[in-house]
């Protein structure tokens, strides 16, 4: 957005400097992103008088001149036809860079005859596009700042252009008077009074309007009228200067006069030559393929649904974004059919969007403008077309009517400090409000028709505060409710997740970040793919499915790792995985996965294949961390994407499920492409169940200080026999005196016989309240024995 300092001073009675303006602008939210003060560019050339001016020797188009300046005569060599002796011109000095031209000056010869300098023209200096002859000034001293000269007999040519980034929930600073307003809050000068103009219509409007039925949510009010009898043509400088300096080209008049009020007033409208429309306008829904020649010179094909105006032989405009060629204004209009509308701005941006449209006009009403400024602005464009280009006004005709945009909140002066921390006086608040245009009765502030953004109690506060301006609020330290420490507010899910994170990695595993979706393919591996944990909208066909659980991920990312060369691989992951499309059937777990050997050729040391019992060991410090308890039971049956044999579940009872561990099915890494082997594991933390005292510390240490005993027992039991029903059967032997069962032999063969195998266990027993006798130790190790033959059917080894 942007505006020259005089534009922002028809609105706006001040005396700030630029820098001031500026300043006050970045302050409240609209950040001057560029300031284009012509006066820079002109500050080092000054005013010279030509005393002599002769005929170059050598060149018929070149004079000699002889130039007062401050710094004496100076030879300068000028082929300008209008460079003669007695005029005051402005001197380019040796060292001056020169914009127009892009050279810094130097002393030089022209046809063999010295010149120190030059005398400018309007386009060297880039004040116009005039360069027929230098500069003539009517008056000045020699030595004057030619900067200062123009900004007291020509302000127009060195008028500061400021331009600002508009956020898109700011529409009414896209209007100069919007910018005045928010100036004038601040306190840096008083805000005109507004323009209340009524043009009194000479005769009906011979040009009707209506909108469609289909169309009336996308247009809430379509206002115009006709006048007749105008001239069109260039406009006037001081209109002509002001486009100019904001970058836009003037055109004509009636062209001209609706660009000024898309910026002055963020008001924009639309010109029809009256005598190339067809009948009537409707505004209504294009057809698919219809075609328009917009004013860009540009054919655009409709698309169905789109909003245009249309006569009776066709489109004749794209709705709120560009008028067509067809009924363009040219040097001949005579009669111009003026519009102002208010249409919905979700439709504009998609009609933009899909026809690439970028004009001003689209850019404003796609973010709003003021609906209670409609009527208005028309009365005043009508009036200011009349006084450029005479006329005579129609009536006014209007299909539709004027949204209601009224709405009110409460003003609670309490709030800024609660929500910014700025103590204000409640007058001041008020007095802010009052400058940007709410009505206040009483708590209550009324909005503004030009304020969409304000919905609500907290957008209060923030006017407030941003008058106030935000950067000087001062940092005070929050209010505690009560004095100490502050309660935990980790919950124990979090804690989990952080604990056992953190314990994978300090095993020396690297997390992985995988994506939650998979393909249908991988996911089937792992007992997934299933229609319930499909996207309806997938992002890829390789991601078309909940993963059903973290293996695949970190399986996809071993492959990638191992075609790069990298074979030795420790990746974790902790994440949900998806075992349903409902919420419950959500879980989070922690896996990780171990691939090659347990490190890299060592002459020193020894490298081994990963086994499934370093997964075991990891799994179980995993588990230790979140607190699950010592005492666990190891399980078959795991899930077929385990090998049958090489697994086992960590369990509290047959259905209370910890944790996995074990080897990878050599068929899954096949398919996953994965050169083994692979073990790993996965832990539920969830399924760790809560520690039914709740302490922020940890308990005290309880260490026996009697001597712990331990015996070893070998027996022979039958080959499939598992160990685990061996040593569970010890362990129950004496829960409270028993510590510790492990099995630390097993043989097969030999004397045994077929079928046969010895198992050789270490039994801890660690006594509470006395030292163990001998005859004690007999008791325990006796049942022991009852209780592994029973459990096994096995006998104790001799």
């Amino acid at each position: 957005m942007k505006f020259t300092l005089s534009w922002l001073k028809d609105h706006l009675d001040t005396e700030a400097t630029v820098d001031e303006i500026a300043e006050a602008l970045t302050d409240l939210g609209l950040e001057v992103e560029e300031i284009i003060n012509p006066l820079d560019k002109l500050k080092n050339f000054t005013l010279a008088k030509v005393v002599k001016a002769e005929q170059h020797p050598d060149a018929d188009r070149l004079r000699v001149c002889m130039v007062d300046t401050d710094e004496g005569e100076k030879q300068i060599v000028c082929g300008a036809p209008n460079a003669r002796e007695g005029i005051t011109v402005v001197l380019c000095k040796p060292g001056d860079y020169v914009p127009g031209i892009d050279v810094t000056l130097s002393v030089g010869k022209i046809r063999g005859v010295e010149s120190h300098g030059m005398m400018a023209s309007e386009r060297e200096l880039e004040l116009s596009d005039e360069h027929n002859g230098i500069i003539e000034l009517p008056s000045g001293e020699v030595g004057q700042s030619f900067a200062d000269w123009l900004a007291v007999h020509e302000p127009a040519k060195v008028d500061p252009v400021i331009d600002i980034a508009i956020t898109p929930n700011r529409p009414d600073a896209l209007g100069v008077r919007g910018v005045a307003r928010d100036l004038a809050a601040r306190g840096l000068g008083t805000l005109k009074p507004a323009q209340n103009v009524e043009v009194e219509g000479q005769f009906p409007c011979p040009i009707g309007v209506s909108i469609a039925e289909d169309t009336t949510d996308g247009c809430k009010v379509f206002a115009g009228r006709l006048i007749r009898g105008v001239t069109n043509g260039p406009s006037p400088q001081w209109l002509q200067d002001r486009l100019k300096a904001i970058g836009l080209r003037p055109i004509s008049k009636l062209v001209d006069v609706t660009n000024f009020f898309t910026y002055d007033q963020n008001r924009p409208l639309h010109v029809f030559d009256a005598g190339k429309v067809k009948g009537d306008l409707l505004i209504r829904r294009a057809k698919e393929g219809e075609t328009l020649v917009a004013l860009d010179e540009k054919e655009y094909t409709l698309g169905d649904g789109q909003i245009v105006i249309a006569d009776n032989e066709g489109v004749e405009s794209i709705a709120g974004i560009m008028g067509g060629l067809s009924t363009g204004c040219t040097e001949e209009t005579t009669d111009v059919f003026l519009e102002a509308a208010v249409w919905d701005h979700i439709q504009i941006a998609y009609t933009g969007r899909a026809l690439k449209i970028n004009s001003d006009a689209r850019y404003r009403n796609e973010r709003g403008i003021d609906p209670g400024f409609n009527m208005q602005g028309l009365e005043q464009a009508t009036a200011m077309i009349m006084e450029l280009c005479g006329g005579e006004p129609s009536s006014v005709v209007v299909a539709g009517a004027v949204p209601d945009m009224s709405r009110a909140y409460k003003l609670d002066p309490a709030r800024v400090i609660s929500l910014v921390g700025m103590e204000i006086p409640e007058s001041e608040q008020r007095q802010t409000l009052t400058k940007l245009g709410f009505k206040l009765e009483g708590s209550m502030a009324h909005v503004p028709s030009w304020r969409p953004d304000v919905m609500g109690e907290a957008d209060l506060v923030e006017e407030v505060a941003r008058v106030a301006s935000l950067t000087k609020l001062e940092p005070q330290p929050m209010r505690r409710v009560q004095a100490g420490v502050p309660k935990p507010i980790l919950s124990l899910h979090q804690k989990r997740e952080q604990l056992a994170r953190r314990t994978a990695a300090a095993l020396g595993y690297n997390e992985c970040v995988t994506y939650s979706f998979i393909d249908r393919e991988s996911a089937a591996l792992f007992g997934g793919g299933t229609e319930a944990t499909m996207l309806e909208n997938p992002i890829s066909s390789e991601m078309s499915h909940m993963r059903p659980d973290l293996l695949p991920g970190l399986l996809q990312a071993a492959a990638r790792n191992q075609s790069r060369g990298f074979n030795d691989l420790a990746l974790f992951e902790c994440g949900p995985a998806f075992q349903g499309g409902e919420p419950e059937e959500q879980h989070m777990q922690v896996t990780g996965i171990l691939v090659g050997r347990t490190g890299p050729k060592d002459v020193h040391g020894g490298s081994r294949p990963v086994d499934l019992f370093d997964a075991k060991a990891d799994a179980e410090a995993v588990l230790a961390a979140v607190g699950a308890p010592e005492k666990v039971q190891i399980l078959r049956d795991g899930p077929a994407w385990w090998h049958p044999g090489r697994h086992g579940k960590i369990c509290l009872g047959p259905k209370k499920v910890l944790g996995i561990f074990g080897e990878i099915h050599p068929k899954i890494l096949k398919a996953m492409d994965v050169k083994g082997p692979v073990v790993a594991f996965t832990v539920w933390p969830d399924e760790v169940p809560a520690p039914r005292k709740k302490t922020t510390t940890r308990p005290a240490l309880d260490v026996s200080d009697l001597q712990a005993v331990e015996r070893d027992f070998a027996f022979i039991v039958d080959a499939g026999v598992e160990a685990l029903t061996l040593v569970n059967a010890a362990a129950g032997a004496d829960k409270q005196l028993i510590e510790n069962v492990r099995v630390f032999d097993e043989f097969i063969g030999g004397s045994l016989g077929e079928g046969k195998k010895s198992l050789a266990i270490t039994v801890r027993m660690q006594p509470q309240g006395e030292t163990l006798k001998e005859k004690d130790i007999e008791a325990v190790a006796a049942k022991i024995v009852e209780k592994v033959t029973k459990a096994t059917g096995g006998v104790l080894r001799g």
